[in-house]
């Protein structure tokens, strides 16, 4: 669908809109859109966001602020490790099928906390430990490669993750195929402010 038939942004246009976001945030200069008052109660009647952003939990990785976007412009699901399970992939599945948001973003960050962790050997207890498995076969993929182990198995687990997504029955995989939604991977630097997409 294009911005012509449905009057909302294209793929291609978020991930741009994203991409001048991500700048503005880099250089200090925030626009903050969609703080003020009348933003606010425009959308008590319902949301319209632009994209959905899958991201860790990890309290200085805020997808609103790292995109310079404000209320209703981007619906967020975030979890450890930026990996999915059925509440959240319910959650994305909710995003793209009736908000109609035609991109995801599925970004891991530099120094994330529970790769470190699941790299390091850490025993993961109680329900902390569901997060291991896609995280150990993000490390086992890229073992050899050169660079940081930790940042390195970050943009492999999103780019891992944003393939479950995209093959994810029956709603996305759908969506996907008939080109009305994208899943992008990308990688958040913490020091530099920078998102990168895979």
């Amino acid at each position: 669908m294009t911005k012509e038939q449905s009057g909302r942004p294209t793929a291609e246009e978020v991930l741009q809109i994203l991409k001048d976001g991500n700048k503005r945030f880099i250089s200090g200069k925030l626009e903050h859109p969609n703080h003020c008052e009348e933003s606010r109660k425009s959308l008590a009647a319902g949301q319209e966001p632009i994209a959905t952003v899958l991201t860790c939990a990890d309290s200085r990785v805020p997808p609103v602020d790292i995109f310079d976007q404000g209320l209703g412009d981007l619906f967020v699901v975030r979890v450890a490790g930026n990996v999915i399970g059925d509440h959240s992939l319910g959650s994305i599945e909710y995003a793209v099928k009736h908000l109609h948001t035609p991109v995801v973003v599925v970004m891991g960050h530099s120094s994330c906390g529970a790769i470190s962790a699941v790299a390091s050997g850490v025993a993961l207890e109680g329900h902390i430990a569901t997060l291991g498995p896609a995280i150990q076969t993000a490390i086992k993929n890229i073992k050899e490669a050169e660079g940081d182990l930790v940042n390195n198995a970050s943009k492999e687990l999103a780019r891992q993750i944003s393939v479950k997504i995209a093959q994810s029955e029956p709603i996305v995989a759908e969506l996907v195929q008939n080109g009305a939604v994208k899943i992008v991977p990308a990688y958040y630097d913490l020091m530099s402010g920078k998102v990168e997409f895979l």
